[in-house]
């Protein structure tokens, strides 16, 4: 028995029930009728988009999403669809997968596995599910499973168990470094467990601090992918489902790289965000450094030239390089570019607080007012001009502190939130292999922040590769300070790096919000109380 089967990897945006209802409603007729599909698989909650956090707490929402399986039905006709909305029965809200064939519901399934860790919270708005649920379509029996229950033996074998002789997992899976490997490792396990084909459908867009990369899969009885859907992009991937043999029978699309998908995610991110929130464009402070100008880049291609406008701000403190590369950097990349210079508002601010700082010297609050001086010009034009600032600052920065709020913090969106700044690197060449957009500067020069005569980045944190491998253990893995030393870092330099991450976290608080693609980003996914006398570092100003 043979069943064409065709996976929506479709963009949802959260809340748009009318436009995502749309977009299921053309993939459903387009399967139908240009794919000639038998049975059409959505991405986790795609009625709603993934995840609508406490709107699923309104009743006038959920509602709205259970009235638009009207349409979905109606457009059922001559095949099947499998659904992804929330549901209410006398148990309470589910997160759950609608069946629909010829017109009606022919079979509802409710998510069993509801993680809470990461991104995740599933437990705070739905009740889990209890029970397999296999459906027949065109004569072959198709069990259900929604994201994290492919991740666990049991709902798949329970399917199986039911009858199910291949299994679909609608998903709203987010991207991070390295996930794909991590998908295709689950899946072959599940795989060889239930000897069964497997079929992986995943959203694409991004959200907030989310970025969903698509990707979707399918796996032979072996474990062995057959089909691979493009990395995000929207679109229509159908494969031909041999049960007799447990085959999978479809199209493996060219996968980027390492590189490639990190980029994309911070592109696909910066874009949809934008979009969606209705900004005619973005503003950004380039200083001729590496950081701005791949921040740059990332807006350029998501949002086009047109749409990108760069400040250089230079102080007294500004090296002729970074205004030549700055420049450069704009030529090359064709975006709008101007010049103002906070001179004359910083020697301002200097003379009206001269008498408060009789008598003190010089110290990071001379610094950090060059630096809330540059944010308070970008909000001006964000203001004037209804453009989104993009604070370009980077995780490893964010980690130890070495960011000034509501100075180089400021803004609504900042791309690099989760990326090192040995990651900074690697993406801009990754960036520059494509086309050239940075001169050769960037590359060599030893990074500063040009706030005081002669600094380097190097004068107050240890050397980014050394300091990355430390944030990263500590982090992303939770390794412990002993632990890190025995790996071979100096003790006084884990003990420095650690304390600066544990002092800073009220000030990560305050940061903008940006794409996930760690296994373990500040944010929504990395929670830690700003007040903690563990391990009894206090909080300063």
């Amino acid at each position: 028995m043979s069943l064409r089967v065709t996976m929506a990897q479709l963009t949802c945006p959260v809340g748009d029930i009318e436009g995502n209802t749309r977009r299921i409603v053309g993939a459903i007729e387009t399967a139908r009728d240009r794919e000639g599909a038998q049975l059409v698989v959505f991405p986790e909650l795609a009625v709603t988009g993934y995840p609508p956090d406490d709107l699923l707490l309104r009743d006038d929402f959920t509602r709205a999403a259970e009235n638009a399986l009207q349409a979905i039905q109606a457009a059922s006709r001559g095949v099947t669809a499998v659904v992804g909305v929330p549901l209410r029965d006398r148990r309470g809200l589910h997160n759950a997968a609608v069946v629909v064939q010829d017109g009606r519901v022919i079979a509802r399934y409710a998510k069993r596995e509801l993680p809470t860790y990461s991104v995740f919270d599933d437990s705070r708005h739905f009740v889990a599910g209890d029970s397999p649920c296999v459906v027949d379509v065109a004569g072959t029996r198709v069990g259900l499973s929604i994201c994290e229950d492919i991740w666990w033996p049991t709902p798949a074998r329970e399917a199986v168990a039911a009858g199910a002789e291949f299994v679909v997992n609608l998903n709203a899976s987010p991207f991070h470094r390295r996930k794909q490997a991590e998908r295709e490792a689950v899946l072959r396990e599940r795989a060889l467990d239930t000897h069964r084909p497997l079929l992986y459908v995943n959203m694409v867009g991004g959200h907030d601090e989310v970025v969903y990369d698509g990707g979707s899969l399918a796996v032979d009885a072996g474990g062995t992918v057959q089909a691979r859907a493009p990395r995000f992009r929207s679109g229509l991937c159908t494969v031909e489902v041999d049960t007799d043999h447990g085959n999978v029978n479809g199209e493996q699309s060219t996968q980027p790289s390492e590189e490639g998908a990190v980029y994309q995610a911070l592109v696909t991110g910066l874009r949809d965000y934008v979009q969606r929130n209705g900004f005619p464009g973005v503003v950004l402070g380039l200083s001729g450094g590496i950081d701005s100008a791949v921040a740059a880049a990332v807006a350029v291609d998501a949002l086009g030239a047109d749409r990108v406008q760069a400040v250089m701000m230079p102080s007294r403190y500004t090296a002729p390089m970074s205004l030549d590369d700055a420049q450069a950097i704009a030529r090359m990349l064709g975006i709008r570019y101007q010049t103002t210079s906070i001179e004359p508002i910083f020697q301002s601010f200097l003379s009206s607080l001269a008498p408060s700082f009789e008598g003190l010297d010089p110290d990071v609050t001379e610094e950090n007012l060059q630096s809330r001086i540059r944010g308070t010009l970008l909000m001006a034009l964000s203001n004037k001009t209804g453009r989104m600032v993009l604070a370009c600052g980077n995780k490893s920065e964010l980690a130890v502190g070495y960011a000034t709020l509501y100075g180089d913090m400021c803004g609504g969106y900042a791309p690099l939130k989760d990326v090192y700044k040995t990651e900074v690197y690697r993406l801009a060449r990754y960036r520059q292999s494509l086309k050239p957009a940075f001169p050769d500067n960037i590359f060599s020069r030893p990074p500063t922040a040009e706030l005081a005569a002669g600094q380097k980045d190097e004068d107050s944190l240890p050397p980014y590769p050394v300091l990355d491998d430390i944030l990263e253990r500590y982090v992303e893995h939770d390794e412990s300070e002993a632990l890190i030393v025995a790996a071979g870092h100096e003790p006084a330099t884990v003990a420095q790096v650690t304390r600066l991450l544990r002092r800073n976290e009220y000030k990560r608080r305050q940061s903008a919000p940006g794409p996930k693609v760690t296994p373990r980003a500040f944010g929504r996914d990395r929670r830690y109380p700003i007040s903690s006398g563990w391990p009894g570092v206090p909080v300063t100003s």
